[in-house]
C-alpha cells in the first residue's frame, strides 16, 4: 500500500467481503500489501479431520473453551514467533474489529494459563480465520474442533483459512479456484450468523458427536 494510504477499519471489511485481505511482510514492517490468492484455503465446515490421537486429547478434557476472553492475547501469541505477517497496524486494526463486533477469538485455557488459540473476523455466515497458536501440545487443535463446531451450530457456512498449511491439510483444509471461492463467499454473505450466538454447554462427547468425520 501507499505510504499515504491509510488502512480503516471499514475499508478492510469491504475488503473481506470482495475476497482480498491484507498482510504484511514482518512484524516491523511499516507497510501492508492486499492478497488475492489463486487458490483459497478454505475448511469445509462438514469435512473436518480429527485423527484418533485428536480425538483422546479432546475427550480427555482438563481445559476450558473460552470465547473472546483474550483476544489480544491470542493475536499476540500468533503474532509472537520469527515469521509473522502481523505488524502493529493489523494488531490495531484487529483489535478495533474486535472492539466492534467483528473479530473474535476462541480460546482454550487450562490451569497453567492460555494453552492455545485461534482469531478471526466474522461477516454474515463467513467466518475469515486469521490465525492459530499453540502455547502447549494440542492448543490449536483444540481449538479448531470447537471453532467448528461453533461455527456449524451458529449457522456459519464459510471458513476462509486465506492459504493451506500442513498444519490445515491435516485437519481437512483444502484448495478451492479463486472462482469457487467467490461464489461461496457471495453466498455466505447473504446468511445471517453470528459467532458469539448462544449455543449452550456442550461435553467433548457432545462435540465429537457432530464432527462425523473421524479416522
Amino acid at each position: 500500500m501507499r505510504d499515504d494510504f491509510q488502512l480503516t477499519p471499514e475499508l478492510m471489511l469491504r475488503a473481506y467481503m470482495t475476497g482480498i485481505f491484507p498482510m504484511s511482510e514482518s512484524r516491523d514492517a511499516p507497510d501492508l500489501f492486499w492478497v488475492d490468492p489463486e487458490r483459497r484455503g478454505v475448511m469445509p465446515l462438514d469435512g473436518l479431520h480429527v485423527s484418533r490421537s485428536l480425538a483422546r486429547t479432546v475427550r480427555r478434557g482438563g481445559y476450558d473453551i473460552r470465547i473472546n476472553s483474550a483476544f489480544e492475547a491470542v493475536v499476540s501469541a500468533c503474532a509472537d514467533r520469527a515469521e509473522t505477517w502481523i505488524n502493529d497496524d493489523l494488531f490495531e486494526l484487529y483489535a478495533h474489529l474486535h472492539n466492534v463486533g467483528y473479530a473474535h477469538s476462541i480460546e482454550v485455557w487450562d490451569d497453567a494459563g492460555l494453552r492455545g488459540g485461534i482469531f478471526g473476523l466474522s461477516i454474515g455466515g463467513a467466518f475469515f480465520g486469521e490465525s492459530m497458536f499453540s502455547a502447549r501440545t494440542g492448543g490449536s487443535k483444540i481449538a479448531m474442533v470447537y471453532l467448528v463446531d461453533r461455527l456449524r451450530r451458529a449457522g456459519f457456512t464459510l471458513f476462509d483459512t486465506q492459504f493451506i498449511t500442513d498444519h490445515l491439510a491435516s485437519l481437512g483444509g483444502i484448495e478451492i479456484s479463486r472462482s469457487a471461492y467467490r461464489s461461496q463467499l457471495a453466498e455466505a454473505l447473504d446468511v445471517e450468523a453470528a459467532f458469539t450466538r448462544p449455543i449452550g454447554p456442550a461435553s467433548p462427547q457432545d462435540v465429537l458427536q457432530r464432527i462425523t468425520q473421524t479416522s
